[in-house]
């Protein structure tokens, strides 16, 4: 199961000075290249005892002050965050040998970018948002689909849902990023961002 890379490289001279820059050329590349969704991202945590924890979620929102994603705030995640804010970020981008991993310290956001978000999102994923609790164990996936239907008899179809109280979002705080891209004998490029102030950036080149 060894994969030999070759598709391309990533050097000093070909990337942005800014990395939240270069991440959006990259995102639209992976894009452009039809990648199934390339804004999945694993969100890796720790708890108040330093014991990890690791999922994927969907990035939602991306500008110069960081990375958003929405989830249910009583969930093993948010649980993480409350206790330790420092989390990272990877994005596999495998079909084009690529990868970002992002490190950062994990913010909430305001309810009215919650509201206005959740209300973009499709009327199933507004009432799955009320039906689950996340992280929680739950009996059956009877059960489940009874939370469900008992929240579509709530909301009839053409009325509007309201954010819950429990969901929210999230912005991570980039303070490092690292850009690897696959080359030819396991010899890979890794170019690495450190920030240095708010404003500005180091680049370094790691060894593979």
């Amino acid at each position: 199961m060894r994969q030999t890379y070759g598709l391309g490289e990533l050097l000093e001279s070909q990337v942005d000075a800014d990395p939240i820059v270069q991440f959006g050329q990259w995102l639209a590349q992976a894009t452009e290249a039809g990648l199934a969704e390339p804004n999945a991202m694993v969100v890796a945590t720790a708890d108040a005892n330093g014991r990890p924890s690791a999922r994927t979620v969907l990035l939602k929102g991306l500008d110069e002050r960081g990375f958003v994603f929405y989830t249910n705030q009583q969930s093993r995640k948010a649980d993480d965050l409350a206790a330790n804010p420092y989390c990272a970020l990877v994005f596999p981008w495998h079909a084009m040998e690529r990868q970002v991993r992002v490190e950062g310290v994990a913010e909430k956001l305001p309810s009215e970018e919650v509201e206005a978000y959740f209300a973009t999102r499709p009327r199933g994923s507004q009432l799955g948002a009320w039906a689950s609790q996340q992280s929680q164990p739950v009996a059956s996936r009877e059960e489940l689909d009874a939370q469900y239907a008992s929240y579509e008899r709530q909301w009839p179809d053409g009325t509007e849902i309201s954010a819950p109280y429990f969901w929210g979002g999230y912005r991570i705080r980039p303070e490092a990023f690292e850009f690897w891209q696959g080359r030819t004998g396991r010899l890979h490029d890794r170019l690495a961002y450190r920030r240095t102030s708010s404003s500005s950036w180091e680049l370094l080149r790691l060894q593979p």
